[in-house]
């Protein structure tokens, strides 16, 4: 603006904006490309800066796109990210599972491509100016791309929260942003970030001082943020577990051989002093709820460590199986149970059986059991510590972590088997996860495996004690704990709501005022 005249340099991008930035003969290989950068910003390579130019590149190649060019280069972009992010699902199952899920998540990915092109055509019909182009727009189009990860992780059948962008920067500079918008705000400020940079350049903005002060206040803002501070509320004393029994599903095993395997390890804690003593999911490899030997094993256990212990296994009550967290002590379980929330579908259960297994009858077939969605609250009370739990792949839902630390949890205990995935980043990838946990949350947490790694995690996402992996050991650790919310936590469904929904209540707005100002322009 000048003496409050409009120029044309505010008005007009260098590159029209109706007009694709790439013609699609580049844009569909560029967008491989992009899905291919992205997974390197993963475990096992987890080099974080890699999501920035994998997301600026996904969006440039959709400016301008129309419906079906926006599906392929969003189909592609996927297929090319979670092929090989996903690659563990084959290790035992084969190919089916794998191209399966990777199908599936891209198709989502190409479907909610279509909204961020949308976006990229209508916004600037509606704001044309400065505003609109280095403030609007970019909020909108990270809007949209969280609104994606938000369906992605819920939809179908619970959805798959996995290769979240926030996720990728847990070891970066910005981590610390979670603990006050979560993940899903940390993805929407991240690519905001590579939006607003896109803008600039293909506006010309760059050109002038001033066009780029948005992404620099951005930029500052994510570097200087700190960690939301809790408060210090002691520590507690924790053994853990890890057996590196046969707990896989296709391990060769005799009845027995994991609680076996996990009480040879717990050995050399005998006459050490703890709090507790955890094992990982699925190292009881029987019902000790109905088996009156292996309650009295674990009884036994309890009083030789002198701890109450913190296990998982298999329980069946009536009809129904879960996947449970349950607490021992030398006069058998106390406290309540907690039966994991998010079993996994066709790992765990098979919805829709009837009409899934006829494409697959010998890999449904495998899946003889239903586990059962638990409902009680993720937390137990430890001598009056609340210690909130996760069961394997709960922990990458918001709502497990969240409801754990509105019912009071201090620090968390994730359970987790990893024997299934031997050989490849699954580990790795839950482990970020994990640690994202405890920037967000604030609270430690003691992320443990059948077969590893298995670590303990400050609340900064530092790690205090780990294992490695495929190895019998334990960790005794003092672990901190921590009282007192962050705004992630209680802001956080709140913050999800506004930035998915709310931007695609705002493209459809944005939709109806460039179709009356069209045909505004075809009457005049």
């Amino acid at each position: 603006m000048s003496g409050g005249v409009t120029t044309a340099a505010d008005r007009t991008p260098v590159v029209p904006a109706g007009r694709p930035l790439v013609r699609l003969a580049f844009a569909a290989p560029l967008s491989v490309v992009a899905g291919l950068l992205m997974v390197t910003a993963y475990p096992a390579l987890a080099w974080w800066p890699m999501a920035f130019p994998a997301t600026v590149l996904a969006l440039v190649v959709l400016v301008g796109r129309r419906f079906w060019s926006a599906v392929l280069i969003g189909l592609l972009f996927g297929l090319a990210f979670f092929s090989v992010n996903l690659l563990f699902t084959a290790r035992y199952l084969g190919p089916v599972p794998w191209a399966a899920l990777s199908v599936l998540e891209s198709l989502l990915t190409a479907v909610f491509a279509v909204p961020i092109a949308l976006a990229y055509r209508w916004m600037p019909r509606v704001a044309p100016g400065r505003l609109g182009r280095l403030m609007l727009l970019p909020a909108l189009v990270a809007g949209l791309w969280t609104l994606r990860e938000q369906i992605v992780g819920s939809w179908p059948y619970g959805g798959f929260p996995w290769g979240r962008i926030g996720v990728s920067q847990v070891n970066g500079p910005f981590a610390e942003v979670a603990s006050w918008v979560g993940m899903s705000g940390l993805s929407f400020l991240v690519v905001l970030l590579c939006a607003l940079l896109v803008e600039v350049v293909r506006g010309g903005a760059f050109r002038r001082a001033t066009g780029a002060i948005p992404a620099a206040v951005l930029l500052i803002v994510l570097l200087v943020v700190p960690q939301f501070p809790t408060a210090d509320a002691g520590s507690l004393r924790v053994g853990a577990v890890q057996g590196n029994g046969p707990a896989g599903y296709f391990d060769q095993k005799t009845r027995g051989a994991v609680l076996n395997a996990q009480l040879t390890a717990s050995a050399p804690l005998f006459g050490q002093r703890m709090d507790v003593l955890l094992w990982p999911e699925g190292g009881v490899d029987s019902d000790p709820t109905a088996n009156a030997s292996t309650s009295a094993v674990l009884q036994e256990l309890s009083r030789r460590v002198d701890a109450p212990l913190l296990i998982s296994a298999v329980t069946e009550r009536g009809s129904e199986l879960f996947n449970s967290s349950l607490l021992w002590t030398p006069e058998g379980q106390a406290g309540s149970t907690y039966d994991k929330r998010h079993p996994v579908p066709f790992g765990e259960y098979v919805p829709d059986r009837a009409f899934w297994e006829p494409f697959a009858p010998d890999l449904i077939g495998l899946i003889g059991r239903e586990y059962t969605p638990g409902t009680a609250s993720p937390l137990i009370e430890l001598d009056g510590v609340g210690v909130g739990l996760a069961i394997c792949f709960d922990v990458i839902y918001d709502d497990v972590v969240w409801d754990g630390a509105d019912a009071g949890a201090e620090v968390y205990m994730f359970q987790t088997n990893n024997a299934d995935f031997r050989g490849t980043d699954e580990n790795l990838q839950q482990l970020a996860f994990a640690q994202m946990r405890a920037i967000e949350t604030g609270r430690s947490v003691v992320n443990l495996s059948t077969v590893g790694t298995s670590q303990v995690i400050a609340p900064d996402g530092a790690t205090l004690d780990a294992l490695p992996i495929d190895t019998a050991g334990h960790m005794l650790t003092d672990v901190p704990l921590r009282t007192g919310l962050t705004p992630a936590v209680v802001l956080g469904p709140v913050i999800k709501i506004v930035l998915g929904w709310g931007s695609l209540a705002g493209l459809l707005a944005v939709g109806v005022l460039a179709a009356v100002r069209g045909r505004r322009r075809a009457a005049r």
